[in-house]
């Protein structure tokens, strides 16, 4: 350890090697006689804010007018912070990031401060800017770029917008406008900051991403800035604003409110990629018009493309996942990884090669304090950097350099390069769709069995006025997709009928350019939206109904990947939570990833990852899910309310009580409460009806689940929500048969879990009661055969679920072995799913064992069936002998146990 009179000598050493690698810092050593003893003081740590303030008030109290000062001393600050991190960069190793937080802290101190020296100037002359209101007016100072990202480099200029909040004028005796007042302010910072003395600058202002640009006034109201955004906005604006943070001013939320809706879409914005990859072919042009191939920011495999791929995602999905809306580049990046958009490898290398480039450029700009990105051109030049970056010499930076920006470039081309670039063999059959002749043998070439159905269908699509009539640069995604639908439907199973659906889709979908991007974008996608479409004509409509989810298709491992329903409903809950008190947003999101899960499930079921039971579960624990979280967000939303947490539960009967829920079920549910207070029947029936409410509405996100509220006491005539003790006392004096059959089904699932406990004693109670068989019997025969009347034997096809033998047959003869013998035997009343009731049945002797087996396995049969049939949208009505075989066991044990 060195002892205190060694530390200078260190310092000073430091400082000698590292002016070696910087022509700019020798020129401020041998000008500025302070310097060499303030670096050797400060180049043990890295500077933080206040340090630089402390440097500014020094000198300013030493000069005695902070106006007067304030030109050299932000000029002298600069050169303090900018020789300190050479030093500390080139020969401490300080890390990057401490290197661009350094250069943005000096951008905050500078500005904030010349901002506060400058105003105070015009406020002695003009008086405070006001509103009309009388409420005091501030000039909101915008970071963009990497100033806004906290990324600046060493020698960058500072890109900046001045907004103020309202129009009006000043309070003093001499009276000029708010924008007078600004635009005078403005202009001063600029020029305090910007203007070349003896001393230097301190940063070159870059005004031009304001609106309008440099024809553009140079500060804007709020107002003025909505309105730009609303009708004159381009998509480059869009990237720019991404890192936009205010550096000065306390009305930011107010901006951030303005700029967010602009910047960041409300669903997925895949045209963003079309548009971001104009703006680099712009850049790409303009490099190679000038020769700067070597410039590392620009140039291809640069800063700039390692900068567009993190952020068009930013454009894509960060109007749905606000994490996504952080600013700086390494930290959008490596958020890619856990969404699946990008894979940790591409994310690791991309950030390696992000770190190089801008280590690189660092020492390229300490050379002579320039802002420059190109590689140097004279040996002499090329050698000191190949030393600052730590190579034997140059070729060998170059070879690594190299190898980042391939990388870079390729990484970059698979996320921008353009799939429908090149031409298709099918291109002329879609342009002449409407000549028959030409499209009929083309069809049939590519194996449609109705080619000419087809071809009929795609020339109506093409004559179509609504096509037609397609904006131009949506007509021409539509047009790149076409062939390439009608390829990815020929090479599936049932090509004319995936075709079919296809075009319902891009009927549903045609004019919304951001989901015909993602098409275009990503072939795999279309291909796998083909595979979908050609499977499930349930699953088809579910896209076309919701495209959003079109999402879902761009990464299989979204797809194959188990559920983590635990994970799922934390986010969930966090999302909700943020988004409170906006009940709009909270159902359209609630809808948005129930919609995405069940999808995901429907992808693993067609490819045979999931048994019917299994995927029962799975959309009954779902649902559950979706519940547990409405009832808390309903209770917030009710201004009158008497405790904190809701003394509530929704129990769950039918097929999402016996967790059999399928894709497109219902939920019956009834609503139980338990609380003494007398305001509890006012407050709880509004909690009901809210709660029903969000479950059942349609929003502009469809609808979460149809609701059938019928099966709580007395039906639709009563209650919608029910005590306790009220639940109780009707099940054990008024409830018909029927509705202790249901009752077998029912189970608590979600709300306060001491009420489901209570719920469960009740059931058990109820389930329990000593019946006597033959009157039970009888009822349990005359509703079943009520039932056969309404519904079965409609078809000479079997119907799976009314006729004799089939799921209802099995559902009757269990509720009937349960109310008849659970008095004497308790483990019957556990909600365990019908084939483990029919085993234990079975195990109790109360049916053979051999057909309560027997007819478990045709209970699973009729389940496949039934699935299958929904799946493709059709009633659940098979050919009678193709389902024999299953009928036969139910049918042997409804004579077993009914003598009939």
């Amino acid at each position: 350890m060195s002892s205190p009179s060694s530390a200078p000598d260190e310092g000073l050493q430091a400082i000698s090697c590292a002016r070696r690698f910087s022509r700019y810092l020798a020129r401020m050593l041998d000008s500025q006689p302070w310097l060499a003893a303030a670096l050797a003081a400060s180049i043990d740590g890295p500077l933080a804010a206040e340090q630089m303030q402390r440097f500014v008030a020094a000198r300013e109290a030493a000069s005695g007018s902070a106006e007067a000062a304030l030109r050299p001393v932000l000029r002298q600050l600069r050169i303090w912070v900018l020789c300190h991190l050479v030093v500390r960069d080139l020969v401490r190793g300080a890390p990057l990031d401490e290197v661009t937080e350094t250069m943005t802290v000096l951008a905050e101190v500078a500005v904030r401060h010349a901002h506060q020296v400058l105003r105070t100037a015009l406020v002695q002359r003009y008086g405070q800017p006001l509103s009309p209101t009388g409420w005091e007016q501030e000039l909101l100072v915008i970071g963009m770029g990497k100033l806004g990202g906290r990324e600046l480099n060493v020698s960058s200029d500072i890109d900046l917008i001045f907004v103020y909040p309202e129009d009006g004028d000043t309070g003093g005796t001499k009276v000029i406008s708010n924008f007078e007042f600004f635009e005078r302010l403005g202009k001063q910072l600029i020029q305090a900051l910007a203007e070349i003395t003896e001393h230097g600058q301190v940063f070159r202002v870059d005004m031009r991403l304001r609106p309008n640009g440099d024809s553009g006034p140079l500060v804007c109201s709020f107002d003025m800035l909505e309105n730009y955004f609303m009708t004159q906005g381009r998509e480059w604006e869009r990237y720019a604003w991404i890192k936009a943070r205010v550096l000065q001013g306390e009305r930011w939320t107010e901006l951030q409110n303005i700029a967010r809706p602009f910047v960041f879409r409300k669903y997925l914005d895949f045209g963003a990629i079309n548009a971001m990859r104009s703006l680099h072919a712009q850049i790409r042009r303009e490099v190679t018009r000038r020769d700067r191939i070597n410039n590392i920011k620009l140039g291809p495999g640069g800063i700039r493309e390692i900068e567009f791929l993190a952020q068009v995602f930013q454009l894509i999905r960060g109007g749905r996942d606000t994490a996504l809306q952080v600013r700086p580049t390494l930290k959008a990046l490596a958020l890619l990884p856990e969404r699946s958009i990008l894979d940790a490898e591409t994310v690791a290398e991309l950030s390696a090669a992000y770190e190089f480039l801008r280590r690189l450029e660092h020492r390229l700009q300490y050379l002579d304090d320039a802002q420059t990105h190109d590689l140097p051109a004279n040996d002499h030049d090329q050698a000191l950097i190949a030393k600052a970056m730590g190579f034997a010499d140059y070729p060998a930076l170059l070879a690594t350099l190299e190898a980042h920006r391939t990388r870079v470039s390729h990484h970059f081309d698979c996320v921008f390069g353009d799939p429908s670039e090149e031409d298709h063999s099918l291109d002329a059959t879609w342009a002449h769709a409407e000549d028959l002749d030409s499209v009929v043998p083309a069809l049939g070439e590519l194996g449609y069995r109705h080619p000419r159905a087809g071809a009929e269908r795609l020339a109506a699509i093409h004559a179509s006025p609504r096509y037609r009539q397609l904006p131009n640069n949506i007509k021409s995604r539509f047009d790149a997709l076409m062939p390439r639908l009608i390829e990815a439907a020929a090479g599936t199973p049932g090509p004319d009928d995936t075709l079919a659906r296809c075009l319902d889709l891009m009927e549903a979908i045609g004019r919304r350019g951001a989901y015909l991007a993602l098409l275009q974008q990503y072939p795999q996608a279309l291909r796998r939206v083909a595979d979908l479409m050609g499977a499930s004509r349930w699953g088809a409509q579910f896209l076309a109904r919701h495209p959003i989810l079109l999402d879902e298709m761009l990464d299989a491992r979204n797809l194959e990947a188990p559920p983590d329903w635990p994970a799922f409903r934390a986010s969930l809950g966090a999302e909700m939570d943020a988004l409170e008190p906006d009940m709009e947003r909270q159902m359209d999101l609630m809808r948005e990833r129930h919609h995405a899960q069940v999808f995901r499930l429907l992808t693993q079921d067609l490819a045979g990852l999931l048994t019917v039971e299994k995927l029962a579960d799975h959309l009954s624990e779902l649902a559950d899910l979706m519940l547990d979280l409405t009832v808390p967000l309903c209770w917030r939303k009710i201004k009158i309310r008497h405790r904190d947490t809701p003394r509530f539960a929704v129990i769950s009967y039918g097929k999402l009580g016996g967790k059999e829920l399928g894709y497109a079920s219902d939920l019956d549910i009834v609503f139980l409460y338990d609380d003494d207070a007398p305001e509890a029947p006012e407050v709880y029936t509004r909690l009901a009806q809210r709660t029903n409410t969000w479950l059942s509405s349609q929003t502009a996100a469809g609808q979460l689940f149809e609701t059938d509220l019928r099966l709580r006491p007395n039906g639709e005539s009563g209650l919608i929500a029910t005590s306790l003790e009220a639940f109780r006392k009707y099940q054990l004096e008024s409830a018909w048969v029927w509705e202790h059959q249901a009752l077998t089904r029912a189970r608590f699932s979600a709300g306060e879990r001491a009420i489901g406990e209570a719920f469960e004693r009740i059931r058990d109670e109820v389930l329990r009661l000593p019946r006597e068989l033959d009157a039970l019997r009888a009822e349990v025969l005359a509703m079943r055969q009520k039932m056969r009347d309404a519904h079965g034997g409609k078809s000479a096809l079997f119907d799976l679920k009314h006729d004799p033998g089939g799921l209802i047959d099995v559902e009757f003869l269990i509720q009937y072995l349960v109310l008849g013998h659970a008095h004497a035997h308790p483990r019957l009343t556990g909600n365990l799913g019908n084939i483990a009731l029919l085993r234990i049945a079975g195990e109790l002797g109360l049916i053979p064992p051999a057909l309560a087996a027997a007819c478990a396995d045709s209970y699973r049969e009729l389940r496949r069936l039934q699935h299958r049939q929904r799946l493709n949208d059709r009633p659940s009505r098979v050919d009678p002998d193709e389902a024999g075989r299953a009928r036969q066991p139910v049918l042997a044990l409804w004579e077993s146990v009914f003598g009939i």
